[in-house]
């Protein structure tokens, strides 16, 4: 039965924010969300997100919504984010089809690039309390001492696991993201190639909308050049990738970053992949972002003033 594929309290919940109940179950996933599709009993086909409450959600969608009201590719919401029983959930529009766009050379960041610049002159116009904290991948901006954000389910492991050359290029880039001072804007800190699909040419969906953060634009583009390329498992595109992706947003965005900026956006090209390192070293999993850091760090780094 498909019940038995949902949890007890979703059949209500729709009920009560959608007006019907499901009758089918389209498929399901869980990650750091639980994600349901669902046809409901008035046939209409819609997306359930559930999630940790952690303050985030709320900000997220609303963003999401706007950008759905202003045309951009993405899934719209049909509800806000609403607390139930410590999860924050949200239903959106059922938007299937479109292809994975892969590849990581040069011509490829440039496609990658047009779809942030486009996210990022959207999101400028929108208004919602800050998304805080920003999603784990990209907190470099946390308060604690050392390079990594406390992250107890990480902690907990041994941390000798983890090459040394992953925490000095962490901290390294941390120190040199934390001496700019440059405005926080809202932005996708998640930008990977496996929440995005395309179709005829065309972007046709980006997804993950839970991962905005609020962070100076050059950090988040920066991010974003280094993880575009990344599917399952994630990995850090090639530098001269990096270097194309940067390029075009900014001549799509129409500024020139200052030489302060195009640093910052190097050093943030690192932190995802040093996140994504030592999560493989703490899980004992093939170094695919490991290896891509090591090959790629010091240049990263020079590049970054760091």
């Amino acid at each position: 039965m498909w019940r038995e594929e949902v949890p007890g309290w979703l059949p209500g919940w729709c009920v009560r924010h959608l007006g019907h109940a499901p009758v089918g179950v389209l498929f399901g996933a869980r990650s750091m969300s639980a994600v349901f599709g669902l046809r409901l009993a008035d046939g209409r086909e819609v997306v359930v997100k559930a999630r940790e409450d952690d303050g985030r959600a709320a900000s997220c969608v609303a963003a999401q919504l706007r950008l759905a009201e202003r045309g951009f590719p993405c899934a719209r919401p049909l509800t806000p984010a609403v607390g139930a029983g410590g999860l924050a959930v949200h239903a959106e529009e059922f938007r299937p089809g479109g292809e994975p766009l892969p590849g990581d050379s040069p011509d490829v960041a440039e496609r990658y690039a047009a779809v942030f610049a486009r996210l990022m002159a959207e999101l400028a116009g929108v208004t919602v309390p800050p998304p805080l904290p920003n999603p784990r991948w990209s907190r470099w901006d946390h308060a604690g001492p050392g390079p990594w954000p406390a992250l107890a389910f990480l902690d907990e492991r041994d941390q000798s696991a983890v090459p040394a050359y992953v925490v000095d290029t962490a901290r390294r880039a941390r120190g040199r993201l934390w001496s700019a001072d440059l405005p926080p804007v809202l932005g996708h800190a998640d930008f990977e190639a496996q929440n995005l699909r395309w179709r005829g040419g065309e972007v046709w969906t980006v997804h993950d909308w839970d991962s905005l953060a609020w962070q100076p634009e050059a950090a988040l583009a920066g991010a974003a050049s280094g993880t575009f390329a990344s599917a399952t498992p994630p990995t850090l595109a090639p530098v001269e990738s990096s270097a194309a992706f940067l390029e075009a947003y900014q001549e799509l965005r129409g500024r020139r970053f200052t030489p302060e900026e195009r640093e910052i956006a190097w050093a943030a090209s690192l932190w995802p992949a040093a996140h994504n390192a030592r999560w493989e070293a703490l899980h004992g999993t093939p170094p695919v972002c490991g290896e891509a850091l090591r090959a790629q760090a010091a240049e990263r780094l020079r590049r970054a003033g760091a």
